[in-house]
Formats: structure tokens, sequence, C-alpha cells
């Protein structure tokens, strides 16, 4: 049972406390200052009293900021020696998605809001507030970490059963030249079963592998240069890789197909350290892709916008701008981009979204938006906050003595590590765009409350590895 008799000095999260005071200060800035733009319509104009913002005005910063702070709080009592450094990473992260879904959202965009329709803040900002409860629920429900692996195959079970009727509508609906929409509707709420797979997939494999670890880093089974274990440890891996992609194949996600086949890569190769098996793997996925691009009409278009010169404009790209699909959200977004500069436009004063600018701008191009208001700086300070995630959700990993649960960590990290990377290279086509989304940045409640429960499992993680080391020294 939990120790409630608390001293204020050993069990107090002071780091974390200090950590959150920044990112406090941050948001509260960039909340007036949007407030003050959106107030002060001539922005030469002088700034007097009545045009200040009101403290209604900043209660939606005040809430997160509340419940950042009774997080803080309550870990202090129950989980002292869980990780002090990614609550303050993925509030601070959060906070900025906040702030640019309300500069995005009707009201900001135009004076006049559409009727009926609320501001992408407040609905952004309730999902964040309900990840975070579900970020504790996690840290206080998953109490045996073994629990996890022990039902690895009725976790797959459940997850296809809610993928159940995302795969029956691709099928009825299947198109070659577009991509499914992967979404349920629970009334007023939509939700994205994929999101909830990731984590699935990332407790089977972790699971198996942890359990068959030894059999899969030696090989047995010689095929060429490759030495493969047994058919009888191969086979729940090839089976379940398969049957992602088949999903991918009814459903027609690239991005899903992307992360699920990276994740497979990062756990085999973190399992048994074989980059032979890497290799071998993507040759494999080279083939599938072709076949893919082959068969797959809205593939074929995400890459055909990749060989558009945007450096020397000429008749072809224009072309290419104006006949295919998807390009111009490319374009215009790299036009964002660049027009941000080193240091941007500052918050509020760019034009990131409305009619003829960036499509989609709060959820697919979001890091567009950001980099054309907060300039190459800003764009680089949010992957080093990226980098710092990764770095602590690796830590755990090595940290953790169990095996299992440090395949776990691992795996459950690459997801922000391959999703940041993906949806990035996107967006600056270096790679085609995807539906993935940018964690705790892109608009979307499926992937906040998901991304939530992802830190919620590190926290408890890392709190009983600490409490296992002290209960061993």
């Amino acid at each position: 049972m939990a120790q409630f008799s608390l001293k204020p000095t050993s069990r107090y999260r002071w780091k974390e406390l200090g950590l959150l005071i920044l990112p406090f200060l941050l948001l509260l800035l960039a909340t007036i200052q949007l407030l003050v733009i959106h107030a002060n319509a001539d922005l030469h104009a002088t700034l007097k009293t009545n045009n200040l913002p009101t403290i209604y005005g900043l209660i939606p910063i005040f809430g997160l900021i509340g419940l950042l702070l009774v997080a803080n709080i309550t870990l202090s009592i129950f989980f002292p020696k869980s990780d002090q450094v990614l609550l303050p990473l993925v509030g601070l992260l959060s906070g900025i998605g906040i702030v640019m879904a309300t500069r995005l959202g009707p009201d900001l965009v135009s004076t006049q809001a559409p009727e009926g329709i609320p501001e992408l803040g407040s609905r952004q900002l309730t999902w964040v507030l309900a990840g975070l409860v579900l970020c504790l629920a996690t840290v206080f429900l998953l109490r045996n970490i073994n629990l996890l692996f022990r039902y690895k195959y009725t976790w797959i079970f459940v997850s296809l059963l809610v993928l159940l009727p995302t795969i029956i509508s691709g099928i009825i609906s299947f198109k070659t030249n577009a991509p499914t929409r992967d979404v349920l509707g629970f009334g007023p709420f939509k939700l994205q079963p994929s999101e909830l797979f990731k984590i699935i997939i990332i407790v089977f494999f972790a699971g198996y592998l942890g359990e068959n670890r030894e059999m899969i880093s030696q090989g047995y089974l010689r095929i060429g240069f490759l030495r493969l274990p047994p058919l009888r440890q191969l086979g729940p891996l090839l089976m379940m890789l398969g049957l992602s992609l088949i999903i991918f194949l009814v459903v027609r996600d690239l991005g899903l197909a992307l992360l699920i086949y990276s994740l497979f890569l990062c756990m085999v190769y973190l399992t048994s350290g074989k980059l032979t098996y890497v290799i071998a793997s993507l040759a494999i996925f080279a083939l599938l892709a072709m076949a893919g691009y082959s068969v797959l009409g809205y593939v074929r278009e995400r890459f055909a916008i990749l060989s558009i010169d945007m450096v020397n404009w000429s008749a072809t790209s224009d072309e290419q701008y104006q006949n295919v699909v998807g390009a111009g959200q490319i374009v215009q977004g790299l036009i964002a981009l660049s027009s941000g500069g080193i240091f941007g436009s500052g918050l509020g004063l760019g034009h990131p979204a409305g009619p003829g600018f960036v499509p989609i701008v709060e959820s697919d191009m979001i890091l567009t938006g950001l980099g054309e208001e907060l300039g190459l700086a800003g764009i680089f300070a949010i992957i080093g906050l990226y980098l710092l995630i990764i770095y602590r959700g690796y830590r755990i990993a090595i940290e953790s003595p169990d095996p299992m649960s440090k395949l776990l960590a691992a795996g459950l990290t690459s997801i922000f590590a391959i999703q940041t990377l993906i949806i990035s290279a996107g967006n600056l086509k270096f790679m085609p765009l995807t539906g993935i989304t940018l964690p705790f940045l892109s608009y979307g409640g499926s992937s906040i409350l998901v991304n939530y429960i992802i830190i919620g499992i590190l926290l408890r993680i890392s709190h009983n590895t600490a409490v296992e080391r002290e209960g061993t020294s």
C-alpha cells in the first residue's frame, strides 16, 4: 500500500515542479499574446487598458496549469519515485498544441466564427485534460506490468474487435485511389481505433519477444546468410506482422503501415541485436512497397508529390501542382515554412489557416504552421523537446531490470520517435505525407488520449524500477 507519511523535503517532486514553471510562464505569455493580437486587429493602434485580455480568456490555460499541478501533487504522494522529467515535457508540448489550436480555431481565424462550431482550442484542451486523467489512472491501475503480457493474445483479439467496423467499412468501400477514414463515431465523439492498436501491438511484441528472446537472438534455422529462429517462435511474429499489413491493405492507411513495420523492426533489433534481421526485413518491405505502389493509386499520388520541384518552379511543377491530389497541401506548407525564416512571423501574426492557405494545418500540417510563426528556431526547440522525451523513455527502458518491461518501455518510446519522424518528413517533402499525428501537438482526441496512456505506462515502469532497486539494495 502507498505510504501517506509525506515528508516534503524527501518525497515531494521538487525537480518536476521546478521544470513545470517554465512551461507555465511560456504558455501564459503565448496565450496573452494571442488574445492581445485578436483584440487589436490594427497592430499599429495604441494598446489600451480596455484592449488587454481578461481573466476569462486565460481560464483554459489556467485549467491546464491547475491539472498539471494536481498531477504533480498526486505523483508526489503515491508515486514519488517515477520519472520527474516526462510530465513537464509533455505538458509543454500539449500546451503549445492547445495554444496553436486556439490560434487556428474559427474565432481567431476570422472575426465571425461559424455558429455552433466551438473553438478548436477548447476541444483540444478537453482532450488534454482527459488525457492527463487517463495518464494518472494508468499509473494507479497498472500495478503489475506483467499482467499486460499475460493476456497479450487477449489484447490482440480485443483490438481486432475494435478495428472490425473500420475493416468492414474498408472492404465495402474499397477503392485503390483513396484511403479509408479510420474513425468510429460515438455520438459527438470520434475516435481512431488504430491509435489504440499501436499500444496493443507493442504489448504483444514485448511480451512475446521477452519470452523467446534467447531463441530469437541465437537463431537455429538457416536460410542463405540468415540464421532465423525456429518456426515455432517465428510464426506468431510473422502472423502478427502479416495481420497488421493486411489491415493496411483493407484500411489503406500508409502511415499506419509505416509505423507498424518500423515498430516491428525496432522491437526485433532490440531483442536480437542482429542487423541482418533488419536488413532482410527492409528488403521485404521494399518489395511490399513496390506492390502497394503498383496497386494503390493514392500511394502513387503521394510519391508524385515528392517529385515537384519547389526551388526551380517550372511548367511541369505547375502542372503537377494543379493535377496531383494533395500537392497543394505540401506546396502551401513549404511556402509557409519558408516565409517563417529563422525566428518566424510571431505567434498569431502568420497566415497558416484560412481560405487559400495550408489545408488541414491543425493536424496533418501543424509543423508548417508552427514553422511559419515560430521560425526555424522554434522548430528546432520543438524537435529538442521530442528528443528529450525519447531520451527519457529509453533511459527508463535501460534502467528496468525486467526484460519485458524493458522492451515495453523501449517500444512505446519508439512510437513517439517514429511518428515524429514520419509526419515531420512528410511536412518537409522528404517522405510521402501520411495521416499520422505529431504527438501532443496535432489536433485530435484519440492521439492525445493514447499518448498520455503511453506516458502513464512509462511513469509506472520507472516507479516500479526505482522501488525494486531500493528493495534489493
